[in-house]
């Protein structure tokens, strides 16, 4: 168990820093409802981490890995696709991901933000103000089609599943990464229904301050994300 706590460390982390869903989320908690959009948008963060995670673990648990001595090539096949996406995602949020990051740390409208989340649907940058359905969509939204958040679960469901565990402690670890998951949502959330207006100051200078340092350090731990990946996926291919 504790080799599978270990090997999720880094796609938590994965999740845990994604600058994108932070500026989302600042541009929620800086709107005219901000505490029920805020409170809206950590629900579809968390229903989001609770689908893709359980849906992966599930999927690749019906598949049944376990009588096999070593890893399936259709999860070394698996693993192979998720590190070239996330190599790739390394490469487009060091070239590019500033010019987005920056686009959210002034977003104050939804069409600003989808504007500078290009990978959510459309039919987010139609809503003309935030309302807590739409901050619980785009909570979902900028999770679920995130390319990766959505990857980092999927891994997480892989090493859940594959894992010689005990079935009530596959479950416990899952749990525990879709907690990990939503606390850089959750705890700014909580400070703003604790502290109200008086919070707006500190908003702001956290999405000034993601904006201008994250943008190298984001590229970076995607890049290794998918290079652990890389190394799982051609030790399964050629074992």
């Amino acid at each position: 168990m504790g080799a599978l706590i270990l090997g999720l460390i880094a796609p938590a982390l994965g999740i845990l820093l994604s600058p994108l869903a932070i500026m989302a989320l600042v541009a929620e908690l800086l709107s005219r409802r901000y505490r029920a959009n805020g409170i809206a948008f950590a629900t579809g963060w968390l229903l989001a981490t609770v689908v893709v995670t359980g849906v992966a673990v599930a999927v690749f648990t019906a598949i049944d890995f376990h009588p096999r001595t070593d890893a399936p090539l259709w999860a070394g096949v698996v693993r192979l696709v998720i590190a070239v996406v996330l190599i790739l995602t390394a490469v487009w949020v060091f070239r590019r991901g500033g010019k987005d990051l920056q686009k959210m740390s002034e977003a104050s409208t939804p069409e600003q933000v989808a504007a500078a989340t290009p990978q959510l649907p459309g039919w987010l940058q139609k809503v003309s103000e935030f309302s807590p359905g739409r901050s619980l969509a785009l909570g979902f939204g900028i999770f679920a089609v995130n390319p990766v958040d959505a990857s980092c679960a999927i891994i997480a469901g892989i090493d859940v599943a594959g894992a010689p565990v005990t079935f009530g402690a596959g479950a416990a670890v899952a749990v525990g990464f879709v907690v990990v998951a939503v606390v850089p949502i959750v705890v700014p959330v909580c400070f703003v229904l604790a502290r109200g207006d008086a919070a707006a100051p500190l908003l702001e200078g956290l999405r000034t301050w993601i904006a201008g340092h994250t943008n190298v350090l984001n590229a970076a731990l995607i890049l290794v994300i998918g290079a652990l990946q890389l190394q799982k996926a051609v030790s399964a291919l050629i074992s």
